[in-house]
């Protein structure tokens, strides 16, 4: 046994010293050593490349985001006013410095993990990303804006023109995708697909594009395009299993299309491909069409016979002692229901002051529930707001206290100063500010009426959209930094005017700020006594 063992290990010891002995006695031998260093260099190398690539990503990175955050940095809301800009910083706080973040873990880089993970918690979240998804498709429905123009950057009054990159149209496609919105789908995969075809590069495969591309066209009832868009992601990958499925799933229904009687009549999906485009679905809002015209300017029953009737004149609040050395100048915008506007409301540093209380205070806006007369947040109203006292602060009590003079109200009854803030997107879709007959309790708690007035002060010029509508009577008014319009909800029998149900436009280009009291019934019954009609 023991024998056994020497003889089992001999052939090892021998071999270890005689490489030792020779290696280091022939030169010829050591060459075997000159390749195997060779070897170990180039995996040195490789390695190197491997790091380097890794740095020189996280470089091109880190000098890409400082030349972008000097030039955000420099004009926040400048910069933001574009929605493109707007979205992109969502979506890199969300989606790319995550991405970073997988990278750079590769290493030892505690200092940074940690302080980006003490910041996250300040990051967007994915239901932010998804949200100005939506918002960019919103400004692309109502303002007619096809996704080449969106993708471009082409919008009217942008200091910061920014581009949406294959990832970002295959991002927005897959936010339309999984919300079940297949109109927004298509319109988004195949802008990425474009972008792909033209060569941009991209870490998104073309096979990603037309999986999403074909199932939504499917979803159209457009069976035949959608075969070819399976058939050209199966040229790209034959063993794309679902595709496979797929294209059998969709030939077998094109047979049983072609076993039905011949209808002469053009079907839906045929001229949908006549057509090159798919309808935009019906939604919720009746008078959606109505409301996105005015908002791009479109469809305004002003007419000549209306604009002779409108007067521009010194408003001093019925004599009222405060304006009669200071009159407001008043502008009528409508003449029936009466919108008038005022200038000169509030100075640049009122604004200042109001958008500085207001904005630590900002949370999503809020409407009342009709049934309970609590405040809710609703998908039709997209914006941020908050509410000042005048107890905040002297300048709130000083614009309550003009309100009042120039209106001719009291303010003890109004609500609070609300204070608005329209961001990418942000938008009030068009809704009544008065309670209605079937919601009788929406102000209960309050216990001072109904809405009997809205003021409304425009607290920032807008570049493109965000305009106030009205789609009973086609009236849009645009926002002007420290103007004011005035309009009454209710006529003096205490009736509802239901031609003022109004709208706030989405904001294309630009960063909206407004704030508007709500005056009530209690407290204004002699300052604006009953007509003698329902509707005076």
């Amino acid at each position: 046994m023991e024998l056994w063992l020497q003889l089992l290990l001999f052939p090892y010891v021998f071999l270890i010293w005689h490489t030792e002995a020779e290696f280091f006695t022939s030169i010829g031998q050591m060459t075997d050593l000159i390749y195997a260093e060779k070897d170990l260099v180039q995996s040195l190398q490789e390695y190197i490349r491997a790091e380097e690539k890794k740095l020189s990503q996280i470089k091109s990175w880190a000098e890409k985001m400082d030349i972008l955050t000097s030039k955000s940095a420099s004009d926040p809301e400048g910069y933001l006013a574009h929605p493109v800009n707007a979205y992109k910083l969502v979506k890199r706080l969300n989606t790319d410095w995550l991405e970073l973040e997988n990278l750079v873990l590769q290493d030892t880089t505690n200092g940074f993990i940690t302080n980006l993970t003490i910041q996250r918690q300040f990051f967007p979240t994915e239901e932010d990303e998804t949200g100005a998804a939506k918002a960019l498709m919103r400004l692309q429905d109502t303002y007619k804006l096809d996704p080449e123009t969106l993708s471009r950057g082409n919008l009217p009054g942008t200091k910061y023109r920014s581009f949406l990159t294959v990832g970002d149209c295959f991002g927005m496609g897959k936010t339309a995708y999984n919300d079940g919105d297949y109109y927004h789908t298509v319109l988004w995969m195949e802008q990425a697909l474009k972008q792909h075809d033209e060569g941009e590069d991209t870490t998104v495969s073309k096979v990603e594009i037309l999986d999403y591309l074909s199932y939504a066209v499917f979803q159209f009832g457009d069976l035949h395009r959608a075969m070819e868009l399976t058939r050209r992601l199966i040229s790209l990958d034959s063993t794309h299993e679902r595709a496979g499925s797929n294209l059998r799933y969709f030939e077998k229904l094109l047979e049983k299309e072609k076993e039905k009687p011949v209808n002469k009549t053009v079907t839906t999906t045929e001229a949908v491909v006549q057509s090159g485009a798919y309808e935009r679905p019906l939604d919720y809002l009746p008078e959606r069409d109505i409301y996105e015209a005015l908002c791009r300017g479109e469809g305004v029953k002003m007419t000549p016979r209306r604009q002779k009737r409108l007067f521009c004149r010194y408003h001093d609040g019925n004599r009222n002692p405060h304006l009669l050395i200071a009159p407001f100048k008043e502008e009528d915008e409508w003449d029936s229901p009466h919108i008038v506007r005022y200038y000169d409301v509030m100075s640049d540093e009122e604004i200042e002051k109001i958008k500085q209380l207001a904005k630590p205070r900002l949370a999503r806006a809020t409407v009342r529930d009709p049934k309970t007369g609590v405040l809710t947040v609703a998908s039709y109203r997209v914006s941020k707001s908050s509410w000042l006292e005048e107890s905040d602060d002297p300048v709130v009590a000083k614009v309550n206290q003009r309100m009042q003079q120039i209106t001719g109200l009291t303010v003890k009854t109004a609500e609070l100063l609300q204070v608005a803030n329209y961001g990418m997107g942000g938008q009030y879709e068009p809704h009544f500010d008065f309670s209605r007959k079937d919601e009788p309790d929406a102000f209960k708690r309050l216990g001072t009426g109904n809405r009997v007035a809205t003021f409304l002060n425009y607290m920032s010029d807008v570049e493109a959209g965000g305009a106030t509508v009205f789609p009973d009577f086609g009236a849009a008014i645009w926002p002007k930094k420290g103007t004011a319009v005035f309009w009454y909800n209710l006529f003096r029998s205490g009736e509802g005017d239901y031609r003022t149900r109004h709208a706030a436009c989405p904001v294309l280009v630009g960063c909206k700020w407004v704030s508007n009291k709500w005056f009530h019934e209690r407290g204004n019954e002699f300052l604006r006594p009953c007509g003698r009609t329902e509707v005076d």
